[in-house]
């Protein structure tokens, strides 16, 4: 019995798990639901596990096992040196990961990803394995890292002391993890990183594994095109032939999923608002002429 137990445990600490993590609001469900249906459509052998907190409704949670995650409520951790209201302010709600010890190795994917390729290779590398994101810098929107109780503690007790050159996770992991491994950039396709200005958007590499959408997302814009164009300053992050990918996988999505991609009265409106500002200033991507038929404009969720 003892020996069975030792080998039943033995192969419970060989799992491995995608896990992303949902805090603060319900903003990022849908992405999330897209995201399991596409890491699903690779056949990856890989659980699937989702923390959140207790700003995610049950509503939510429904779809978001629907479509493929085993779900996890945590506490979320905020940013001690993030501004008070800021994007980031609960951003260390990443480290949880590290907590997830009854997995061998884990594969933290941010929910703004979609997979294309079958991705299990990557749990072969050792932590923390992360895409370059400039220079010497890792992106942290896919990590391996392997959960550990003490790391977790000493996250916790260094995340006072260090800083965080932007205020949130990925400036304290990398202060924190200065040695890393890289992952090929592939994995975490950036539409935009300082440095890499001459990036053609709209050029998709065919051997793509993984698009990471920055800036507006996706299901925040009309299907007709990245709304990103409709903000000079968020220009840098547009792409049509990466937002088309992503609406190709929505609309592989069973009907059940897709309400949980609607468009709220408040989204619409501020998608309007930069419409009619970049039709002001006549952006001369001219985006803001297009025609809208995307029909999550007519029936608004509240």
């Amino acid at each position: 019995n003892a020996r069975q137990n030792k080998l039943k445990n033995r192969q419970f600490n060989h799992r491995e798990a995608y896990v992303t993590v949902l805090h603060s609001s319900e903003a990022y469900v849908c992405g999330a639901i897209a995201l399991a249906q596409s890491i699903i459509r690779t056949n990856s052998t890989k659980d699937l596990l989702l923390l959140h907190d207790e700003h995610v409704s049950p509503r939510s949670l429904t779809g978001l096992r629907t479509a493929g995650w085993k779900t996890r409520q945590i506490e979320r951790i905020r940013s001690p040196f993030a501004e008070k209201g800021s994007y980031n302010e609960w951003n260390y709600s990443k480290l949880r990961i590290w907590l997830l010890t009854w997995y061998r190795k884990v594969v933290f994917i941010d929910s703004d990803f979609l997979v294309f390729k079958n991705m299990d290779w990557v749990f072969h590398y050792p932590q923390i394995s992360a895409a370059g994101n400039d220079r010497t810098l890792f992106n942290s929107g896919i990590m391996v890292i392997e959960p550990s109780l003490c790391t977790f503690e000493d996250l916790m007790l260094k995340s006072f002391k260090v800083g965080s050159y932007n205020g949130g996770d990925q400036g304290f992991l990398n202060e924190v993890f200065t040695w890393w491994h890289r992952l090929p950039k592939e994995v975490n396709f950036l539409k935009y990183f300082d440095g890499n200005h001459s990036l053609n958007r709209e050029k998709i590499p065919d051997d793509l594994s993984a698009i990471h959408y920055l800036g507006l997302k996706p299901w925040m814009c009309y299907r007709d095109y990245d709304c990103n164009w409709d903000i000079k300053e968020r220009q840098v992050f547009a792409s049509d032939k990466a937002h088309e990918k992503w609406w190709q996988v929505y609309d592989e999505m069973p009907e059940r999923l897709k309400q949980y991609c609607g468009l709220s009265p408040h989204m619409n409106w501020r998608i309007k608002k930069w419409r009619r500002i970049a039709q002001k200033l006549s952006l001369p991507d001219e985006h803001w002429k297009i025609g809208v038929t995307d029909p999550r404009q007519y029936n608004l969720v509240q």
